[in-house]
């Protein structure tokens, strides 16, 4: 049902555009490219990288683009098998795009405002650049799977569910990542910093579940 030409058409231009915004950011930041596709095995990207974080990054910025059409492709393709979308349009890969990339930044200026309030400032921007790492990565990582689950196999629920269970098992390394490398920090402020994971990593995506399915 998903190998249509308009679906072929549609998907192949979002696609191609994030490869794209993938190849102007290697292009205007080859070293910083070529550490980043190495974030999950080695932390050096990190230690790098989080000195020279700035409010609007570029690099991060270019990526993603890439990852909320990435997540707009698998998240129609999600909604196709789910039976809640009967045809690949323009309209629903719209809002999907619109609402992903609202629902991201909303999300990560809320937490910006919650380490300023709560004055765990240097925490949450380490944080915040580890977490926006790791999600454009997955950004990176749907790249092919969209391409596989569109024009190589039939795709499943379950085979949807186990990338799902990839997905948050890159998220939750990251999380780790982040409680190791500040460890002691979290431990002076962990009330605070169990109250931010309840209230803005927790709740929203257990909303955002119960939108997709109502």
């Amino acid at each position: 049902m998903l190998r249509t030409i308009q679906t072929f058409e549609l998907f192949t231009i979002l696609i191609v555009i994030g490869i794209a915004f993938i190849a102007v950011a290697k292009s205007l930041f080859p070293r910083r490219f070529n550490d980043f596709v190495y974030v999950l095995g080695n932390s050096k990207y990190l230690k790098i990288y989080a000195r020279e974080q700035k409010f609007f990054d570029r690099f991060d910025a270019l990526l993603f683009v890439n990852l909320i059409l990435s997540l707009s492709i698998f998240g129609f393709i999600y909604l196709k098998l789910s039976n809640q979308v009967f045809a690949p349009n323009i309209d629903v890969i719209f809002k999907l795009t619109i609402g992903i990339g609202i629902f991201i930044l909303i999300k990560v200026l809320l937490e910006r405002l919650i380490g300023s309030l709560f004055e765990i400032d240097k925490l949450i921007d380490q944080y915040l650049f580890q977490k926006i790492s790791y999600k454009n990565f997955i950004g990176l990582f749907l790249v092919p799977v969209n391409l596989i689950l569109l024009f190589s196999i039939t795709p499943s629920l379950i085979i949807l569910y186990i990338i799902i269970f990839l997905l948050l098992v890159v998220n939750i390394m990251g999380l780790i990542t982040t409680i190791k490398t500040h460890q002691s920090l979290i431990k002076r402020n962990l009330f605070y910093f169990i109250l931010y994971l309840c209230t803005l990593e927790i709740a929203p995506y257990i909303i955002l579940y119960k939108v997709f399915n109502s």
